[in-house]
């Protein structure tokens, strides 16, 4: 998968937080994209995984009932997804992608109850879509999704802070 492994994996666990989750999946989710994200900044074309992670596979048939399920949704994804924009989707845009990437699985560390990931799952998933799919534009979506999910989450720790504040 070589270079789109940064993306799926974006894609894998950007998922999960964006429905309401209980307070650990968010935290566990956001050191992986932050590891991954952290690779992609350092400039790396290939994923690195521990061995013991590395060495694991899909039997065919596994792999096979995964594709079969997921088919109807890359058909719909890939009517509007392609290859475009190339200057925010090569080597070095995937740079400026980590750093979001990163800023983005630390804020998923927050502890924020009950919607606080969905404002930042989104983001993940719209860059790894970007990624895997190598399309600028919506690379671009995903920054913008960016901000907005940081302003919400930023909203909501401002809330529960003064929440706090007032109770003590």
């Amino acid at each position: 998968m070589r270079n789109r492994a940064f993306g799926i994996l974006f894609l894998l666990f950007g998922i999960p937080n964006c429905i309401p989750m209980p307070p650990g999946i968010p935290v566990i989710c956001g050191i992986i994209i932050a590891l991954i994200a952290a690779q992609m900044i350092m400039g790396r074309d290939n994923l690195w995984l521990p061995q013991w992670l590395a060495k694991r596979s899909f039997s065919r048939v596994d792999l096979r009932r995964i594709v079969k399920k997921a088919d109807p949704s890359i058909r719909w994804v890939e009517r509007f997804a392609k290859p475009r924009l190339p200057l925010f989707a090569d080597a070095r845009a995937r740079r400026i992608v980590g750093i979001v990437g990163l800023i983005l699985g630390l804020a998923l560390l927050l502890p924020i109850p009950i919607i606080g990931n969905v404002p930042l799952g989104i983001p993940i998933c719209i860059l790894g879509l970007g990624l895997v799919e190598r399309d600028g534009a919506i690379i671009l979506a995903g920054y913008v999704a960016t901000g907005i999910g940081l302003l919400i989450t930023a909203g909501l720790g401002w809330l529960i802070f003064q929440g706090a504040l007032a109770i003590f």
